[in-house]
């Protein structure tokens, strides 16, 4: 194969290097400083600040392959992905970009030698289009002389205009696409009552395969178009869409994007996942398991990609998307008949196809393996009862519309997405509610806003165009200034902006700062918090003197901070950069700070590790921590370039939004890291650092908890007076408390064995039971089947008994259900080896536990359920010999 999709990666940056581009690497899929992204969906996020002129670009031409993820919001694939031949969630867009430098005809001259002398693609196949309005770039086309005047076509707004947003830069843009010839499109299928052309919805016919912006204009919030003073050019040509192309082109037939050879790569795979895991199966002659061979291959790609990019699974915004992602494709594995870990094998494809490309696949590829693997074993434990639940429904209501409120205790109990709800009912063509889906989602979001306090409501303030405040507290806590805005009224929460602040609005973890605002007239505003907002800072709190009218625009106002406060607040935050330290030093330089919180009582400090941190671990970082606060190293800070910065080692590991100028905070000779918040002046200001716990918030984040200064005395002292008292009822003290404590526990010990040894006893007498505990022995179709029923006998109990009579009765199938009172209800079936292969525990569990109202499964040799009716028991019970025979 001439155009591998390497070569054809290779080949765009190699002929635009040769023209003046510089090479930059892909960005991160989770954008830097852009709360408005959840993810990378397109080639220009990174260079947005250009754009807007927030940054001055180092470069004025660069070219990049940049991974982009349309996951989430506007740009949302994920339910067309796998149900066609072109979707993708994850996928690699190749650009080019002139920032102010050239301009329409050199854009659209290069494409055309890209596309037509370096990947060789027939010129009579291709058309261009041009907004209806932009005659400069319809001219150049006609100039160029290399298209047929009829294959110039004018388009809209809809189809050739490009807005980054409702305001902001934008322009017109020209597409250049390919006809793929009468066999790449079913019009009655994919736009019906439409004649295949370029830019017709669904038609695979005629595709784009460059597409060029030209940044022109800038819209008002009017509507209005203003004409940019610098022009720019952005492209965006996708590259599976030009491999499936030019690798078409060299086998005669027209490929779709899963069928080039990096797809194929990772197909393959999902192939042996299923030799491995289940009945062998093949990509291609099944219409159906095409889809999940598809799903399966797309999805490996992003959750590769976010792995590497620092995201784990979880229940928040990224981290779900990536959850969603997982259970979707181990949903698609079990479609294709695979029951074991899919996720591992075909991820690490994965890295083996684009790890040359991207290094950072190759660099987390450990924890692209451990991450899935864990992941699938966690969704494997659930899956079952999830499916099963859907298959309960489905059976006697088939062909009605699944309810709402099944579908979110799914997503509420079970960790079901809706889309993969839906994915799985639509195998079965039934709907979902999905109002009422939606209807109890937002329920149950009420009910959360109702729960958290805030007792701060901050007021609207209406922020004019240039109103900014600037931050002077660093090294002052009191200072004068000008009311530039406020709001709110008297009685109510009042919010002012001023020029000069002192106040520390909160962000980077650090909490706002608290204090007092005073007018000359003797007004005061007790400030509750600090905020940022719009470029400015935003003081929040309540008159205690005056009205909310002494603080109008133009007011000269004192402020005047919470020193021991911030104070308190601010030796912590510099303890979470010594923390950070010592993580990556003893945990090794995987560590990545995932979030914090730094208030005046204590610190928090989520970081990127897979598994428990040990106890002697701990340990150590609390020494070390401790040793370099005693060292009493110097802390500085210094304004510098971003590039400079990171050139020097400093960690920026937050999606923050930098600036060309950045605050670099050192402490000694270990510590590096962008931070804009406020610290102590040499580490032994902190005193000591006390470790209070270690937690796992999701798979793959963990929670360090800590006190420093005097809330660590405090905390020390504290528990020296716990075990004062403990000593105290124990009679005993240090030492001997301890040895006092240990007998005690041994003894209680003791007494719990002999407790559980006079139940197992009695279970197995029959004496609780009376006549309906004993053991009812069938011969069903040369299979021994014993069933017992019991009373008040716990789950760990019945295992024991079930093990001992299969002991005493050789190969058979052994059944126990127990009333444990109240109307619960515990079952379960235990099958010795020699029957595995056709007898089930986990199938009989699953056939007789909605008899009793409640679910189960387990392994083929043991399986467990409870339930919530009692009075069917017997009947359960009596289900098993049907299900045998």
């Amino acid at each position: 194969m001439r155009w591998t999709t390497a070569k054809v990666r290779q080949s765009f940056l190699d002929f635009f290097a040769a023209r003046g581009h510089t090479i930059v690497p892909s960005a991160s899929l989770i954008p830097k400083g852009d709360p408005s992204l959840l993810f990378t969906n397109a080639g220009m996020v990174q260079f947005k600040d250009y754009f807007l002129g927030v940054r001055t670009p180092q470069h004025l031409r660069v070219a990049d392959c940049q991974k982009c993820l349309r996951i989430s919001g506007k740009h949302n694939d994920l339910e067309a992905v796998g149900r066609d031949t072109y979707h993708h969630t994850f996928f690699e867009m190749l650009g080019n970009w002139s920032f102010g430098d050239y301009y329409k005809e050199e854009a659209i001259r290069w494409h055309w030698e890209l596309i037509t002398k370096v990947w060789e693609i027939d010129p009579k196949l291709l058309y261009a289009t041009v907004h209806k309005d932009d005659k400069e770039a319809e001219d150049i086309w006609l100039k160029m002389g290399v298209l047929p005047r009829e294959r110039i076509l004018r388009f809209g707004d809809k189809d050739n205009f490009w807005e980054m947003g409702e305001t902001g830069p934008c322009g017109p843009n020209s597409e250049i696409s390919i006809d793929r010839g009468q066999g790449a499109c079913n019009p009655e299928k994919n736009h019906a009552g439409q004649k295949c052309f370029v830019n017709v919805d669904g038609c695979e016919r005629f595709i784009e395969i460059g597409n060029l912006v030209f940044i022109q204009y800038n819209r008002d919030a009017s509507g209005a178009l203003m004409p940019l003073a610098k022009k720019h050019v952005d492209t965006g040509t996708g590259l599976e869409r030009v491999a499936a192309v030019l690798q078409g082109l060299e086998q005669g037939r027209v490929l779709g994007n899963y069928d080039i050879d990096l797809f194929q790569m990772i197909i393959r795979q999902v192939e042996l996942r299923g030799e491995i895991y289940g009945e062998p199966v093949q990509y291609g002659p099944d219409a159906e398991k095409n889809v999940s061979f598809r799903a399966i291959a797309d999805h490996a790609r992003a959750i590769s990609f976010l792995i590497a990019d620092g995201i784990k699974p979880g229940n928040t915004d990224r981290e779900y998307v990536l959850r969603r992602l997982m259970r979707r494709a181990i949903r698609h594995g079990r479609r294709l008949g695979i029951h074991g870990d899919i996720l591992q094998g075909v991820c690490t494809s994965v890295v083996e196809a684009m790890g040359d490309a991207y290094r950072q696949l190759r660099e987390k590829a450990g924890e692209i393996g451990e991450v899935t693997a864990a992941e699938s074993f966690r969704f494997d434990q659930t899956l079952d009862r999830g499916l099963e639940l859907i298959a309960g429904w489905l059976e006697p209501n088939h062909g009605r519309r699944f309810p709402g409120e099944l579908a979110f205790r799914l997503h509420d109990t079970y960790g079901f997405p809706l889309d993969l709800t839906q994915d799985v009912l639509r195998e079965h063509h039934v709907d979902v509610d999905v109002a009422g889906f939606d209807r109890l989602m937002d329920e149950q979001k009420e009910r959360g806003r109702a729960a958290r306090k805030d007792d701060v409501g901050a007021p609207e303030i209406s922020l004019g165009a240039g109103t900014a405040s600037r931050f002077v507290g660093y090294h002052r806590y009191e200072g004068e200034s000008e009311v530039l805005a406020a709001g709110g009224k008297d009685g109510e929460h009042v919010a002012i902006v001023v020029a000069e602040t002192p106040f520390y609005p909160e962000g980077g973890g650090q909490v706002g700062d608290r204090g007092v605002i005073e007018t000359a007239s003797g007004a005061i505003l007790e400030v509750s918090d600090t905020r940022k907002a719009d470029g400015s800072i935003v003081h929040v709190g309540r008159i205690l003197r005056g009205e909310a009218g002494d603080f109008a625009r133009g007011a000269r106002v004192k402020l005047k901070i919470d020193r021991i406060r911030r104070d308190a607040a601010m030796l912590n935050h510099s303890a979470t950069h010594i923390l950070h330290y010592a993580l990556r030093d003893i945990l090794g330089n995987t560590v990545h700070q995932e979030g914090s919180l730094v208030d005046p009582d204590k610190l928090r400090f989520d970081f990127a590790h897979q598994g428990p941190v040990k106890d002697d671990a701990l340990a150590t970082i609390e020494e070390e921590i401790n040793a370099r606060i005693r060292e009493n190293a110097e802390v500085t800070t210094e304004e510098m370039a971003y590039d400079d910065a990171i050139k020097a080692g400093a960690l920026a590991f937050f999606s923050e939004k930098y600036g060309d100028r950045v605050r670099v905070v050192r402490m000694g000779d270990f510590s590096v890291e962008l931070c804009g918040g406020t610290h102590i002046s040499r580490t032994g200001d902190v005193g000591v650092f006390k470790l209070e716990a270690e937690s796992g918030v999701a798979a793959g984040v963990r929670r360090i908890e800590a006190v420093t200064g005097q809330g660590a005395l405090e905390t020390i002292r504290k528990r020296e007076k716990i075990l004062e008292e403990i000593g105290a009822q124990l009679g005993a003290r240090d030492g001997a408390a301890v040895e006092r404590l240990e007998k005690l526990l041994a003894r209680e010990k003791e007494l719990e064995k002999k407790l559980r040894a006079m139940e197992q006893k009695l279970a197995a007498g029959g004496g609780a039971g009376g006549a309906e505990a004993e053991e009812v022995v069938r011969d069903v179709g040369g299979v021994k089947v014993v069933t017992r029923k019991l009373d008040g006998v716990d789950p760990r109990t019945m295992r024991e008994m079930a093990d001992r009579m299969r002991q005493k009765h050789g190969s058979c199938v052994v059944a126990l259900g127990s009333d444990l009172g109240e109307g619960k209800v515990a079952l379960l079936v235990a099958v010795t080896a020699d029957l595995t292969a056709k007898i089930k525990a986990g199938d009989i569990i699953k056939n007789i536990a909605p008899i009793v109202g409640g679910t189960g499964g387990g392994r083929p040799d043991l399986a467990q359920a409870g339930g919530r009716d009692a009075s069917k028991l017997d009947e359960a019970l009596a289900k098993v010999a049907a299900l045998v025979q």
